[in-house]
């Protein structure tokens, strides 16, 4: 099932997952294993997390592929051959979505979707979690897999409201990419997601 084929919410469910990144997949999978039924809540498009969003230039990881490989599938960890030992955002991406295939996850993933409300029964013993769309599914378990990457933050900087050249966040790259031929950029912050950017642009942007 592809991600624009994403399946009608339930009513009723074991398990309630918010987010479909790295976690998400795995819970997702391990409840399945557990044989609870399972609905997974994704605001994107498609599997990935952070590697859905994140798509500045040059982002890539700083620790080696097989930290980010899945180990709880032998199988999966002798067929997949990851390109390179420090992947990039694109190939980490294709892995997720790998997985997705190889396990069949995307069947109980609503795509596009944001979690607005979650409310707790304490004589049902059950969550009523509703949606952006309006959709209310109840589970007896809530789980949020959003990460600690999910909630970006915008420089406090007096004047960004009324600066009218183009800005960009890093962790809101646009999915179509930017071209930044013959414009003068100024880039803040020298963290990894600084380093990456400044080192993949052709035009180099003072920091």
């Amino acid at each position: 099932m592809s991600a624009s084929e994403a399946p009608p919410t339930p009513r009723s469910v074991d398990a309630v997952v918010v987010g479909a990144g790295f976690s998400g997949m795995y819970l997702l999978h391990q409840l399945r294993e557990q044989g609870l039924s399972v609905v997974v809540f994704e605001a994107g498009t498609d599997v990935g997390g952070t590697w859905y969003w994140n798509r500045y230039p040059g982002a890539r990881v700083d620790v080696e592929s097989l930290a980010y490989s899945y180990s709880f599938s032998p199988d999966l960890e002798q067929e997949y051959q990851w390109e390179e030992r420090y992947p990039t955002q694109p190939e980490i991406l294709k892995y997720a979505r790998h997985v997705a295939d190889r396990f069949d996850l995307r069947r109980d993933i609503v795509f596009r979707t944001r979690v607005t409300a979650a409310t707790w029964d304490e004589e049902a013993g059950t969550w009523l979690v509703r949606t952006e769309h309006g959709d209310a599914v109840s589970a007896r378990f809530f789980v949020m897999a959003t990460g600690c990457l999910s909630a970006s933050k915008m420089p406090e900087i007096p004047g960004l409201e009324t600066f009218k050249g183009a800005t960009y966040h890093t962790a809101h790259w646009p999915h179509e990419g930017v071209d930044f031929t013959g414009k003068r950029v100024a880039l803040i912050g020298t963290g990894s997601s600084g380093v990456q950017s400044i080192r993949s642009s052709p035009s180099r942007p003072r920091t």
